[in-house]
């Protein structure tokens, strides 16, 4: 499968190249427009792996939907547009047997290769980070698609980093994480406009977003006039 990432960073969307036999496993909606030559299966499975209903509903739990959608090349030189929802960034990320967490809603398309499943943040992190108890996480080999909003920039941790609570897409899972105040105070750090973070520790790498979507939504939800 080749790729070719396309109108980045506003609105990005991701080419796909395939041949005769070749998957790939996209999140429900992801598809824009594609050639006559795919064979299109919906389930609640990994292609080729374990899932099913458990596995669904934790997904679901995790922000992502309760289906899959598998698209198969049934003949040669095949191509698939996908993109997110929202405008802004999508992201390849090569897995090479390694595992990472993904935030809810930004997992968009992976191989054949790659074991999507949802992971336990903790009901303390889930509570005060402002995310979903659950996380995707990511496993395996092969091509790996994810989206943001705004933007997606890389940062090697290599002992502490502090990242606002929404911005945060996806990072190694050798990474450690706690959620905390911003500032010296729990009052200074709200009045500051910055509340809580979520404060990486370890070594590895994280992946954010130059926009947050919650803080966007209460921008933009008092200028709405309804009908």
């Amino acid at each position: 499968m080749q790729h070719q990432l396309l109108a980045q960073p506003a609105m990005s969307v991701a080419k796909l190249t395939m041949q005769a036999g070749e998957s790939v496993t996209c999140e429900v909606g992801a598809m824009i427009a594609m050639t006559s030559g795919f064979n299109v299966e919906t389930t609640s499975r990994n292609k080729g792996g374990s899932g099913g209903l458990a596995k669904g509903l934790k997904r679901m739990f995790a922000g992502e939907n309760f289906f899959l959608n598998h698209f198969t090349a049934t003949a040669s030189d095949q191509t698939l547009m996908i993109g997110p929802g929202l405008l802004g960034d999508v992201m390849h990320y090569p897995l090479l047997g390694n595992t990472l967490i993904v935030q809810g809603s930004s997992w968009l398309a992976s191989a054949v290769g790659i074991e999507i499943d949802a992971t336990w943040q903790g009901f303390g992190k889930a509570l005060f980070s402002g995310e979903g108890m659950f996380w995707v996480k990511c496993s395996g080999s092969g091509d790996l698609f994810l989206n943001s909003f705004g933007s997606i920039y890389q940062v090697d941790v290599d002992g502490e980093y502090v990242v606002d609570t929404g911005h945060i897409v996806a990072f190694d899972d050798t990474l450690q994480f706690r959620v905390g105040k911003a500032g010296t105070s729990l009052v200074g750090s709200i009045l500051g406009g910055e509340g809580l973070v979520c404060k990486f520790s370890g070594q590895g790498r994280l992946y954010c977003q130059s926009h947050n979507p919650p803080s966007f939504g209460k921008l933009l939800g008092p200028k709405l006039k309804a009908r």
